[in-house]
């Protein structure tokens, strides 16, 4: 026995794509927050975009090696904080 299919008002659509695009949340937590399948929340958002002459803004190069600058600081940090971890876990151990 399938689940009867719910159907979408397009306002509601509209709106949850303004969120995504406001706010920048990622589509995976608008969908749950929703109750939607984040598959269908892409396609929303993809028609949406398309519907309303909405494009990614470009990123400028300062934007690019900030970001870059950015990610590897962030993959230092977790290399950190898991070596952090494991050193914690050893030393806990130690102790007993």
């Amino acid at each position: 026995m399938t689940a009867a299919r719910r159907r979408f008002t397009q306002e509601f659509k509209d709106e949850l794509c303004r969120e995504v695009i406001n706010t920048s949340k990622p589509i995976k937590d608008v969908a749950t927050a929703y109750g939607v399948g984040p598959e269908t929340r892409r396609n929303w958002l993809n028609k949406y975009r398309e519907a309303n002459g909405c494009t990614d803004t470009e990123v400028t190069l300062p934007e690019q090696a900030r970001l870059k600058e950015l990610e590897r600081e962030n993959q230092e940090l977790r290399s950190e904080t898991l070596f952090l971890k494991k050193a914690a876990a050893y030393f806990a151990r130690e102790q007993r």
